[in-house]
């Protein structure tokens, strides 16, 4: 820009003798000019805010994308940690369960154990008792043989 309007406010034209210029006429262009200017100034100042404002407004939404971006970020990791946290709690839960499971056969199996040894030592004793029984009864009868024989 060549002149502001305060430059053009302030340029005064030489008279000329001849074939000069209406002083009307140029003074009118001025103030013409001078509003032109005037309204173009005002419109860039407006046009200028508009811009600070958008700025700063752009600004604003690009902190707020970081700030999401980096929540986004921070969710992602929460959910792997989650992720992870569960997949070795349920390798615990599977581990103990096996190692529970184990033990029930363990204790399962001697109690088998025990109760065949209980089995066989009852086996032993009704054996046993058959025996002493069949003995007894077998001497009574030679008893009642001998008794009727005489």
């Amino acid at each position: 820009m060549n002149y502001t309007s305060a430059d053009l406010g302030s340029i005064a034209f030489r008279k000329a003798f001849f074939d000069g210029y209406s002083k009307k006429q140029v003074d009118s262009l001025l103030a013409k000019i001078i509003e032109d200017y005037n309204e173009m100034n005002n419109s860039i100042h407006e046009l200028k805010c508009q811009i600070s404002t958008l700025n700063e407004t752009v600004q604003h939404y690009k902190v707020l994308e970081e700030s999401l971006q980096h929540s986004i970020l921070v969710a992602q990791h929460t959910a792997e940690q989650i992720k992870a946290n569960a997949c070795d709690k349920a390798k615990n839960i599977i581990e103990e369960a096996e190692i529970k499971a184990q033990k029930i056969i363990g204790d399962a199996a001697n109690e088998a154990r025990n109760i065949q040894v209980k089995y066989e030592q009852l086996k032993n004793e009704v054996y046993t008792f058959k025996t002493k029984s069949e003995a007894l009864l077998q001497a009574q009868m030679d008893v009642l043989k001998q008794l009727f024989a005489e």
